[in-house]
């Protein structure tokens, strides 16, 4: 395992990030497909034992237990002070008013109902889920910035927004003297590249952390196009991101098929080495529910991509609405 630094902050990460979205009761929330607590841990103590420290979750997930289930395996399979935690806020957690959103209210009680069902009493990274358009951002830096000085939070971040709304963010943030953020937790992979227009610039020259989230586009870079798996079949949120450019998809993802043969590895390595060689990106946020994706995930590290096999890769692609 490789290790390096979130971003300009002193915190060491491993180069793959474990996301835990695939670790929660599957009745509760939106993740029919999820793994239960049972399945999950195997999971969870192969990432540690392949040198992973990096861990990404969010309140909403399985309506609160991926927070759980992660949080009672860490403390059973590792030292608290060698792993780093990311959670996020923002998505509605409840009906009625305060129930979501980035208000210094909604920031105060979702971060303590985290800790509690993680097990800890700080978590390494701190993450906006989105961007709040009905709450100033200076009220959401100033609470963020007053977590950290609480010592309930190490660092915080960002995650899927517009380039200016985080260049706002961090200019708030600088001008007030409070925290900034020192990650970007983004959508980008193979069939969806519109982050390198002007987010990855902008976090590149900032020396902000790129962690994309699904780099293997929900398992689409990894198997036949016809493929159906149990996420495919009920994963709402990531087919509704796919459908409007299923054709053009459905090319480059031919194109990951026909590299891999070539190379005669695995696709998911071909679509991770690619996502691992850009200059920005830090640390992508691997989804697992096998221990195969892990070992898949961590062999890409050795994959070196030619320049002729990228711009095999990258031909295909078309512009795609911003998301």
């Amino acid at each position: 395992m490789e290790y390096v630094k979130l971003g300009r902050s002193g915190l060491e990460v491993s180069r793959l990030c474990l996301g835990c979205m695939s670790f929660g009761v599957p009745e509760r929330g939106n993740a029919p497909w999820s793994l239960n607590e049972q399945e999950s841990r195997p999971i969870i103590r192969h990432a540690l034992e392949s040198g992973i420290n990096f861990f990404s979750t969010a309140n909403m997930y399985s309506d609160g237990t991926s927070e759980e289930i992660v949080g009672r395996a860490l403390k059973d399979f590792a030292r608290r002070d060698e792993i780093a935690i990311a959670t996020k806020v923002f998505v509605p957690m409840r009906q009625g008013p305060n129930g979501m959103g980035l208000s210094r209210k909604s920031i105060m009680t979702e971060i303590d109902n985290s800790l509690r069902r993680l097990g800890t009493n700080y978590v390494d990274l701190y993450q906006i889920h989105r961007w709040d358009p009905r709450t100033p951002i200076e009220e959401t830096m100033e609470t963020l910035h007053d977590l950290v000085k609480a010592g309930k939070v190490r660092y915080i971040g960002a995650s899927s927004m517009s380039a200016w709304q985080f260049a706002k963010a961090q200019h708030v943030a600088e001008r007030h003297g409070w925290t900034r953020f020192v990650s970007m937790e983004n959508r980008l992979n193979l069939l969806y590249r519109e982050e390198e227009r002007e987010m990855l610039p902008l976090c590149q020259d900032e020396g902000v952390a790129v962690t994309p989230y699904l780099p293997l586009a929900a398992g689409r870079l990894t198997r036949d196009w016809s493929a159906r798996t149990a996420r495919s079949e009920n994963d709402r949120i990531a087919s509704a991101l796919f459908a409007k450019t299923e054709d053009a998809d459905r090319q480059v993802a031919q194109r990951v098929a026909e590299v891999a043969a070539n190379r005669g590895i695995p696709r998911a390595q071909i679509a991770l080495a690619w996502l691992l060689q850009k200059e920005a990106v830090t640390a992508p946020i691997v989804g697992a529910t096998k221990i195969s994706h892990l070992e898949d995930a961590v062999s890409a590290l050795t994959v070196r991509l030619t320049p002729e096999e990228i711009a095999s890769l990258e031909e295909l692609y078309v512009p795609h609405p911003f998301i």
